[in-house]
C-alpha cells in the first residue's frame, strides 16, 4: 500500500470511534482530510463538528457537515487527527500544518484523542521532525533566541502565517527526552502561543497504517 492508501485506511477506521448525536472534533492535514471523506458517510447522524483550521472546515461545510464555533461546544466526545510524529508514550509533534494552536484547543475540550497515522511517523525519541512553535510576531527574534538555549536550531518558516495571525519558528536538532517538561518550558516563553509539543494531552487511541492493516494501540 502506498503512504496515502495508509493514511486513507487510518482515516476510515477513525469512524468506529465516531458516535451518532454527538459532536466530532476534527484535525488538519492529509490524513484528517481522509477522515473528513469517511465523516460526511454519516453526516446525518451526527450533530456537527468543530473544526482545528480554516481548511477543514471549508471541507467539512462542502459536504454539508455543520461546523460550530468551539466557545459554544462544552465538551467533544472524540476528536480525530494526524500527526508529524508519535512515541510509544503517545506523545506527539504536531503542527506540520501550521494549525498546531487550534488542534491544542480542540484537543483540550475533547474527552478521547484518537490519532490517526501511518506507520512512518512512529518514533523512539522525538525530535527528528522539527518542532513547530507558533509565535506572535514581534517576538519572533526573541523567541528564537531563547530556544537556541533550550539547544534548539530554529528556522523561521518563511511565508506562513497562521489562522491565526502569527508566524511559525521550526526547532531542528532536538531530542526530545522529557516531551512534557520541554512543553512547559518552550510554553512559559514571552511571545510564544503555543508549542507543537502533545505532551500534557496526549493520544488516547492510536490507529496506525501498516503494510498488514490498521493496528489499534491504546
Amino acid at each position: 500500500m502506498t503512504q496515502d492508501e495508509l493514511k486513507k485506511a487510518v482515516g476510515w477506521a477513525a469512524l468506529e470511534f465516531v458516535k451518532p448525536g454527538t459532536i466530532v472534533g476534527v484535525g488538519t492535514g492529509s490524513t484528517a482530510s481522509h477522515f473528513i471523506d469517511a465523516l460526511a458517510t454519516m453526516k446525518g447522524q451526527i450533530d456537527g463538528a468543530v473544526s482545528s483550521s480554516v481548511v477543514s472546515t471549508e471541507k467539512l461545510k462542502s459536504y454539508g457537515i455543520p461546523v460550530l464555533d468551539c466557545n459554544d461546544v462544552d465538551s467533544l466526545d472524540v476528536y480525530v487527527d494526524g500527526a508529524d510524529e508519535i512515541d510509544h508514550h503517545m506523545n506527539m509533534i504536531k503542527g506540520g500544518g501550521a494549525a498546531l494552536t487550534r488542534e491544542k484547543i480542540v484537543a483540550a475540550i475533547a474527552k478521547k484523542f484518537i490519532c490517526i497515522v501511518d506507520e512512518s511517523k512512529r518514533v523512539d525519541i522525538l525530535g527528528k521532525f522539527p518542532l513547530p512553535v507558533e509565535v506572535i510576531p514581534m517576538a519572533r527574534s526573541y523567541v528564537a533566541r531563547e530556544l537556541v538555549k533550550l539547544g534548539g536550531q530554529p528556522e523561521y518558516r518563511q511565508n506562513v502565517v497562521t489562522d491565526n495571525g502569527n508566524v511559525i519558528l521550526d526547532v531542528y536538532n532536538l531530542e526530545i527526552l522529557n516531551p512534557v517538561e520541554l512543553e512547559n518550558k518552550i510554553n512559559g516563553i514571552a511571545g510564544v502561543v503555543t508549542v507543537g509539543l502533545f505532551a500534557n494531552r496526549g493520544a488516547d487511541v492510536v490507529l496506525m497504517g501498516t503494510q498488514d492493516g490498521v493496528k489499534t494501540i491504546k
